[in-house]
Parts: C-alpha cells; sequence; structure tokens
C-alpha cells in the first residue's frame, strides 16, 4: 500500500457490550434533537437582530424555551387528513423524511478513536461506530430521505404539494452530483472513506486548507441538499403556498419542520469531520494545550464548528433573497457539477504524481502548466466563436409573443417582449399632456372626426 493512503485500524468498534450501545444511540439521537431546538431559537433570534427586531423573548428566560412551546403547541393542533390524500402514504412521508436525519449522526466521531472515556465505568470510543465505507453510507442515507419530500407532495392529491416535491427531487439530483464529487476529493486525499480515518489524516493540517474549493461546493451543495434559503424552492411561499406540506398539519408538519433542522444539524456534522478537523483543537489551542484533544474536551471542539456551521445557514437566510428556479438548476448544472468534476480530477492528478515521489515544486510546474494551456485553449475557442458570430448573417426575428396563447393570459419567456400596450402614447406627449400642454393625437382624431361627420 502507497504510505499516502491510509490503514485503516476499525477493531476499536463493535466491542461495546449492548446496554452500551443503546446508551451511545440515545445520545446522538439527544444531541441532534437538542442542537435542533437550540437552533430553531439561535436562529429566530439571530436573524432578528439582522433585521432591528426583538424575536423570541417570552417563553424561558431569554425565549430560549420558544421551540419546545412551539413543539407542545403543533402536537396539541388539530390534526387534518385531506380527503384525496393516499392516507398510508400520506402519515408515512414524514416519518420517512425525518428517520434518514437522525441515521447519519451515528458514523460521525465526537472524539478520537484511541482515546477512549469511561461511560458507567466502561472504557469505550466517543462514537456509535464506524465503516470503512462510512461516507458512502452518509450519502445512501440522505438520498434517502427525499423520498419522504417527494412522497408528500404525490399524496396529498394536490397541486402545489406535488409541484413542490418535483422541485425538491430535482434539486437533489442537480446537487448530490456535485456533492458527491467533494466527497470523492477528500476520499482521493486521505486513502479512506471512513470518518475516523478521514479526521485522524488532519493532524498537521485541515482539508479546508488542503481542498478549499471542495469545501466552498460543500457548503454550496448542503445549503441547497436541505432546501434552506436561498435554495428554498420546494417551500416557496410566493408561488407553492408552502409547497409539498402545505396539506400537513400538528405532529406532521412538525416532523417536516424537525427533518429539515436535523439534516442541518447532519450536513454541518459532516463538513466538520471532513474538512475542519473533526473533534481537533483549534490551532492556537492545540499549541499551548497538549490535553486539548484528550478525555471530554474534543467534543467541545466539535460542537463549536458544528455550531459555527449553522450559523451560516442563518447567515445566508438572513442576508440572501430566493433565487428563481432556472438560476438554481443552471448553478446546479452549469457552474458546480463542472467546477466539482474538474476540481477532481486535478486533486486525482496531484494524488497520482505524489505517489510517483514528485517533488512538490515539479507537481505545482506540472499542474499550472495544465492550467494556464486549458485557459489559452478556452481564449483562443472564445475568440473563434465571437469572430464565427460577427461574420454570420444576423438570425431571423423570433415570432411575436402571443400574451394570451391558448386564452389564458401568460407571462413572457427569457428573449421574449411584451407587445406596445395600444393606445399608449410616447412619454414626452404624456409630459406635454400632464403640464398643459395640447393633446395632439386626440385633437387630431377629433377634427379627423368632425371632418367626416361634416
Amino acid at each position: 500500500m502507497s504510505p499516502y493512503f491510509a490503514a485503516e485500524d476499525l477493531s476499536m468498534f463493535g466491542r461495546d457490550p449492548w446496554w452500551l450501545v443503546v446508551v451511545k444511540a440515545v445520545f446522538c439521537f439527544a444531541f441532534v434533537l437538542v442542537t435542533v431546538l437550540f437552533s430553531i431559537v439561535w436562529e429566530r433570534k439571530v436573524v432578528a437582530w439582522m433585521q432591528l427586531r426583538i424575536g423570541p423573548n417570552r417563553h424561558g428566560p431569554w425565549g430560549m424555551l420558544q421551540s419546545l412551546a412551539d413543539g407542545v403547541k403543533l402536537m396539541l393542533k388539530e390534526d387534518v387528513v385531506v380527503k384525496r390524500a393516499d392516507k398510508v402514504v400520506y402519515i408515512l412521508a414524514p416519518i420517512i423524511a425525518v428517520v434518514p436525519a437522525f441515521m447519519a449522526i451515528a458514523v460521525i466521531p465526537f472524539g478520537p478513536a484511541d482515546n477512549e472515556v469511561s461511560i458507567f465505568g466502561t472504557r469505550t470510543t466517543m462514537q456509535l461506530t464506524d465503516l470503512p465505507i462510512a461516507l458512502l453510507y452518509i450519502l445512501a442515507v440522505a438520498s434517502v430521505g427525499i423520498y419522504g419530500i417527494v412522497l408528500a407532495g404525490w399524496s396529498s392529491g394536490s397541486t402545489y404539494p406535488l409541484l413542490g416535491g418535483l422541485r425538491s427531487c430535482a434539486q437533489m439530483i442537480s446537487y448530490e452530483i456535485a456533492m458527491g464529487a467533494a466527497f470523492a476529493s477528500v476520499f482521493l486525499y486521505s486513502g479512506s472513506m471512513s470518518t475516523s480515518t478521514i479526521v485522524d489524516q488532519q493532524t498537521d493540517r485541515w482539508y479546508v486548507l488542503l481542498l478549499p474549493v471542495s469545501f466552498i461546493l460543500y457548503i454550496v451543495t448542503m445549503v441547497g441538499e436541505t432546501n434552506r434559503a436561498p435554495f428554498d424552492m420546494p417551500e416557496s411561499e410566493g408561488d407553492l403556498v408552502g409547497g409539498f406540506n402545505t396539506e400537513y398539519s400538528s405532529i406532521k408538519f412538525a416532523l417536516f419542520m424537525l427533518a429539515e433542522y436535523a439534516n442541518m444539524v447532519t450536513v454541518s456534522a459532516v463538513s466538520a469531520t471532513l474538512f475542519l478537523g473533526g473533534w481537533r483543537a483549534p490551532w492556537p489551542v492545540s499549541t499551548f494545550w497538549e490535553g486539548a484533544n484528550h478525555g471530554w474536551w474534543p467534543m467541545l471542539w466539535f460542537v463549536l464548528k458544528v455550531q459555527l456551521l449553522l450559523f451560516v445557514f442563518i447567515w445566508l437566510r438572513g442576508t440572501l433573497p430566493r433565487v428563481r428556479y432556472d438560476q438554481l438548476m443552471k448553478l446546479g448544472w452549469k457552474v458546480l457539477i463542472p467546477v466539482s468534476v474538474t476540481w477532481l480530477m486535478l486533486v486525482a492528478t496531484v494524488r497520482t504524481l505524489r505517489n510517483e515521489h514528485y517533488d512538490f515544486a515539479d507537481i505545482a510546474l506540472y499542474v499550472g502548466g495544465a492550467v494556464l494551456a486549458l485557459l489559452l485553449v478556452s481564449f483562443v475557442a472564445d475568440m473563434f466563436r465571437q469572430k464565427s458570430k460577427e461574420s454570420a448573417p444576423s438570425a431571423e426575428q423570433p415570432p411575436g409573443f402571443d400574451p394570451m396563447a391558448g386564452g389564458f393570459p401568460v407571462p413572457p419567456l427569457p428573449g421574449q417582449e411584451l407587445p406596445p400596450v395600444p393606445r399608449r402614447r410616447p412619454r414626452r406627449e404624456r409630459e406635454l399632456i400632464v403640464s398643459g400642454g395640447v393633446d395632439t393625437q386626440s385633437d387630431g382624431s377629433l377634427e379627423g372626426k368632425e371632418a367626416s361627420d361634416g
């Protein structure tokens, strides 16, 4: 095996007694649930601060129990099931959406695998379990959650929820490809798909410094995967009323809300694990404190990194407006996927040269030359394309736009223009009329009418 690839040692997992496995599973569930309750209040307070509002301040000290009060309120509301719904799928959809969000946290390390802690007198690792293909497990579980949204939109028997479900399906397909390419870059550089091994490989430098493009790609794709603003097309209140969850109420609506925030926690934990060193202490702390990565302290650094990434979600929601759906698809297919595939090829080239024992200066020279050659070819191609456009004859004018096509008013598509408004005077004539000038067009029409009458 190449020295640049990590040797996976997962022998410390799978040795816990059954009761300790149950305790760890309950802790993982409680960690996600408590983080969701905190994130809802934190989001409302931060967005209120950005918009110069007060925010929640009634339930509990400083309004910290607002999300708990909202959950109790939703559970006590009337549970309505619409008549045209497929009741079995209608009830199962929120469950299918929320369960995978909690399953992915099982392979996330909260501490080093070789640093066992004592729980009720038993030594164990700070991770429920780990797999040689842990990140593939995360991708598979995250992909299952989308079925809950699609089935919710279809089973409601209504038009707007169906559109929201289809939007979510198309959005997931578009952004899952770029997310997989970002994961593949980490696979190539670390030589492993195990989450604990990937964190161990970041002892000297975090992957956010070695793979910055992968980190940016994953940040964008995780916002799109969780259907959060500015990519919240499946829940677009402006044109879909509420999207896939329009016909849901009470506890089923609360499950969809829980699934959204639980997915936020999961993707933030994955991002911290892959790119921000996982449970490792940040650089200034780890240099002067040797015990920063031992005992229960790694859990503190991990939680702080997760909260930092959750703040990114809140920040984006409080600052960016919702994009159009065509812009969302264009970003996914024409920007993120080409950039992620190109970056993956670049990382693979660098790893191949490293395995062949090339020096860093030679690798930088080869990669820089390839990038410059690619830019030169692109520049020459753009020049020839521009010349061909200038020399080509002017294209035929597109057919006129009919605003009443099919008997119903329709908006213009990109590239189409509305026909001029009938009997609309030029701006200069309207200004003359307002200022007391002569309405020449009206006067002329009147004179013509009087002459015809005479």
